[in-house]
């Protein structure tokens, strides 16, 4: 039977959900997950082997629906956050300040519920957000509903991934469990590079880019040089780390390597120019995977496109089982 019970929202493909089983093991239970998108809902529920039915979106579910649980999970995405209102206080924070945004979502069924911890992962600008007067809009609500708010932003490089992620994590502890002795995780590991995630196989052509491409790239880049922006393609050391994986853009070109492997190098899609000489491709979902901390065994079953996304927009699964255990620490001090 399981100590705790948690609810995924803004699931995702259940990256927090997997950093904080990893941690608790089968101390924990999910009781409820809601994630929007239904290419995001086919690959956790390929990967997550329950009962549970995701629900959709988080907005139009009552707080009532959602079962009792002791902690939350919320890795709410950072969308345009209202401001509007000089009104001081709860009131005007958290209904009125803050409506419109799904961390008032999360508030809401957390008001209803009042569960032991509150988790909340987001970018790093939040706390800047506004002149940083979103950021108080955040952890003065959670300390209006009844918590006690510690954050920080941690990097993912430092957690045993080759991915150069600050982000910032949120925990919010019910303000009658004793939390004076959480802290957040110490570093656990520096010293992964690209070339511990790249595949041991030769990776299909495909992942290679047409000389066309490059010849692209290398103008938009120079069109960006010349205006003094930084935007442009990046070839990656395999001795180095990646830069932020993100969920579309230059996400993929940002974090170019060169793998010489390739022996077959007739097009397998339609493109212009040919496969180019230099080795120079783009990683692999899988590789994009580990950049994240997902084991091997978990299953990526959508096409391409769809897990580029899915692992930008992910969280590092390390990052979140560190922070984890220092939650549960805390919580197995109070159950004693």
């Amino acid at each position: 039977m399981a100590s705790y019970k948690a609810i995924d929202l803004f699931a995702g493909i259940g990256g927090i959900r997997l950093g904080f089983d990893n941690a608790f093991k089968d101390q924990i239970e999910t009781v409820f997950v809601s994630e929007w998108d239904k290419f995001a809902q086919e690959t956790y529920s390929d990967n997550f082997q329950d009962e549970l039915v995701i629900q959709g979106d988080i907005t139009k579910i009552k707080e009532e629906e959602v079962p009792a649980f002791d902690i939350c999970l919320a890795g709410f995405p950072c969308q345009a956050f209202s401001l509007a209102g000089s009104r001081k206080g709860f009131e005007d924070d958290y209904k009125g300040m803050s409506r419109g945004t799904l961390f008032f979502d999360v508030a809401r069924i957390c008001e209803h519920h009042k569960p032991k911890v509150i988790f909340c992962e987001n970018v790093k600008g939040l706390t800047i957000h506004d002149k940083g007067r979103t950021f108080k809009v955040i952890t003065g609500t959670l300390e209006e509903l009844g918590y006690t708010v510690y954050y920080k932003v941690l990097n993912s490089r430092d957690y045993g991934v080759p991915q150069n992620r600050e982000r910032i994590y949120i925990v919010a502890f019910r303000n009658d469990i004793d939390s004076s002795k959480f802290q957040f995780p110490e570093a656990t590991d520096s010293t992964k590079t690209i070339r511990d995630i790249i595949e041991e196989e030769e990776v299909s052509v495909k992942y290679y880019l047409s000389t066309q491409y490059i010849e692209t790239l290398k103008q938009h880049k120079a069109r960006h040089e010349a205006k003094g922006n930084g935007f442009g393609y990046e070839i990656r050391s395999l001795d180095d780390v990646a830069g932020a994986i993100v969920c579309g853009g230059m996400g993929r070109e940002r974090n170019l390597i060169i793998d010489k492997r390739l022996s077959n190098f007739t097009p397998i899609t339609h493109i212009k120019g040919e496969v180019n000489r230099e080795g120079l491709r783009k990683m692999t979902p899988r590789e994009w995977a580990r950049l994240q901390g997902f084991p091997d065994s978990y299953k990526l079953k959508l096409a391409d496109t769809h897990l580029y996304k899915q692992f930008g927009n992910s969280v590092s699964v390390p990052v979140i089982q560190a922070i984890a255990e220092q939650i549960k620490r805390v919580l197995d001090d109070v159950e004693v």
